[in-house]
This record gives structure tokens, C-alpha cells and sequence, in this order.
């Protein structure tokens, strides 16, 4: 009788434990999502709804300014009440049935910032709707460009709540089933969130790289092509002359390699020039002395072409 009461002591006490995690998790979770029901029905009421009331005229109101917040609304409020009744397993299954509305919001929402940027600077009244609607204390100083973003950075923490829910659920539980169900749905959203917010970060990356250098003939903007990182290297000279520097950009494709533009020059002073670009695939780095990563290194690049026919071309730098 006292091994099968030791034996079963363990087991209680993980299941005390997680129990303990598992509510844990259930009250911040009802708390936060209190909290971010509240920020879409005023996004709802100050924005959208007064937006097409006010400014019903423009074409833009046909498709509103706050993506797919209204349609989340209703969603959210009845999962709000789902946690509030401690049905969240329930609740979150229902739930995900309308995380394509999460994903369409991802899709659209650089498109609606876009919009919205446009009619400030072509509309008055549109410009004076939004200085207002800001300036509203509800807000607490939110931007409408940061309120869209609350439906991603919600989703993204469903994800570590079910993560921990999951964790804290005894598997023979008949709601592990639901959370399990719940959180791959959620994770494959928060995959594609990722996936966009990688891809928007990246064109913004090359836009920049873009807007750097001097003139149009380079085209920095391609389709597939992803910014690694960039740096200042040094030429090594001939015996005798100056230390030439050169800001070098480094793409999942091409090295670009750039000169700054003359300090004093009125248009360009800020710029660079480039000097040459050098597709990976004809390319090799070796190390020639010292470390990379500090001061001191010394690498080759060397870039192999074949202009014409069998010729082979060598070139280092």
C-alpha cells in the first residue's frame, strides 16, 4: 500500500504543477485578451465607422482604413467569452476557423498604410480626420499605422499562449486534442506573418540600398534578391599610393562595391558611386592573412568570366 502511495505521488504532483501553470497562463490570457477587445472595438469606432461616416465620399472608404479589425471584432468577442466561461480549448478551436482573416490582414496591410499616407497628403478634411482621431486620449498616443499592427503582435502571442497551454495539459485530458488542433493553425498563420514581415523588411532594405547610390543605371530592385549585410573594406594599394575605401553591399546574389560620392558635391555629397558588381556565382573570397573578423584581415576576391568562348577571365580585387 505505501510503494502504490509513493508511486503515485510523483504523478499528483505534475499534475499539481501544471495545473498551477495552466492557470496561469488562462488568467493572462483572458486579462490581455480583455485588453486587446477593447483596442479593436474603439479602432472600429473612432476609425472605421467615423471614417466612413465623415469621409464616406472617398473611394477609399469602400474599402475602410483599418483592414480586416471590423470583421475581428465579432470574432474576438466570442472567444473573449469563451475564456471568460474557462472553455478556452472550445474556444480556440472555434477560433481558428476564422484565422484567415489574421492572414488577409498580414496580406493587406502595407497596401493600407499606402492608402492611407496618400489621402493625407492629397485630402485636407482626410489629414485633419486623422490628426484627430490620434490625438484622442483612447489611443494613448498610437499612431493608426501602430493600432493595425495589434492584430499581428496578438497572434503571434496565441501562439506562445497555446504553446504553453499544450505544455501544461495532461494528455488525457479530451481538450488536448483541441489545444493541439488550436496551435498548429495559429503557428501556420504566424509562419506566414513571418514569412511577410521578412519580405516587406527586405524590400525596404533594397529601397534604401537603392535611394544610396548615385544616378539609375544600377537596379537594385529584383525579384528574389535578399540584402545579407554591407561594410567598409580598404583597398590594398600599390606600394606608394593613397588607401582607397569602399562601402561594399552584400545581396544573396550580387556584390556591389561603391565609392563615396565627393563630401562638398551639392546633390550627391551623401551618395555612392558605384564601381562594380560582381555576381556571386563568378565569384571566390579567400583569406589572405590575419582574422576577418576584427581589424587586420586581409581577403581576395577574385571573379571568373568568359567573355568570349572557351577564354577564361580572371580578375581580383
Amino acid at each position: 500500500m505505501m510503494r502504490s502511495l509513493t508511486a503515485e505521488s510523483p504523478v499528483r504532483d505534475q499534475r499539481r504543477r501544471w495545473e498551477r501553470k495552466r492557470g496561469r497562463t488562462a488568467r493572462e490570457l483572458l486579462e490581455t485578451e480583455r485588453e486587446y477587445v477593447d483596442d479593436l472595438e474603439l479602432i472600429t469606432k473612432l476609425y472605421d465607422e467615423v471614417f466612413r461616416v465623415r469621409c464616406g465620399s472617398l473611394i477609399l472608404a469602400q474599402e475602410g482604413i483599418c483592414g480586416t479589425i471590423p470583421s475581428l471584432v465579432k470574432v474576438n468577442r466570442s472567444l473573449l467569452m469563451s475564456l471568460e466561461r474557462d472553455m478556452a480549448p472550445s474556444g480556440f478551436q472555434a477560433f481558428s476557423q476564422y484565422l484567415h482573416l489574421y492572414r488577409k490582414h498580414a496580406d493587406c496591410i502595407d497596401a493600407t498604410r499606402h492608402a492611407v499616407q496618400t489621402q493625407v497628403k492629397k485630402k485636407k478634411s482626410f489629414a485633419r480626420f486623422m490628426k484627430l482621431q490620434e490625438s484622442r486620449p483612447e489611443f494613448r498616443g498610437r499612431t493608426l499605422e501602430q493600432l493595425l499592427e495589434l492584430p499581428l503582435q496578438r497572434v503571434m502571442r496565441y501562439r506562445h499562449y497555446l504553446m504553453d497551454l499544450v505544455e501544461n495539459t495532461f494528455p488525457d485530458r479530451p481538450d488536448s486534442a483541441h489545444l493541439n488542433g488550436a496551435l498548429q493553425a495559429v503557428c501556420h498563420v504566424c509562419d506566414h506573418i513571418e514569412n511577410m514581415q521578412q519580405l516587406q523588411e527586405n524590400d525596404q532594405q533594397l529601397r534604401r540600398v537603392q535611394k544610396l547610390l548615385k544616378g539609375r543605371r544600377t537596379r537594385i530592385l529584383s525579384p528574389g534578391r535578399r540584402f545579407i549585410r554591407e561594410g567598409w573594406l580598404s583597398l590594398v594599394p600599390p606600394s606608394g599610393e593613397e588607401v582607397k575605401h569602399r562601402m561594399l553591399f552584400l545581396f544573396s546574389d550580387i556584390l556591389l562595391v561603391t565609392a563615396p560620392c565627393h563630401p562638398l558635391h551639392p546633390f550627391n555629397a551623401e551618395k555612392f558611386c558605384c564601381r562594380a558588381v560582381y555576381p556571386l556565382v563568378e565569384c571566390q573570397v579567400e583569406k589572405v592573412l590575419g582574422h576577418t573578423q576584427g581589424q587586420g584581415g586581409l581577403i581576395s576576391v577574385c571573379t571568373y568570366r568568359a567573355p568570349d568562348g572557351d577564354q577564361n577571365g580572371r580578375q581580383c580585387d
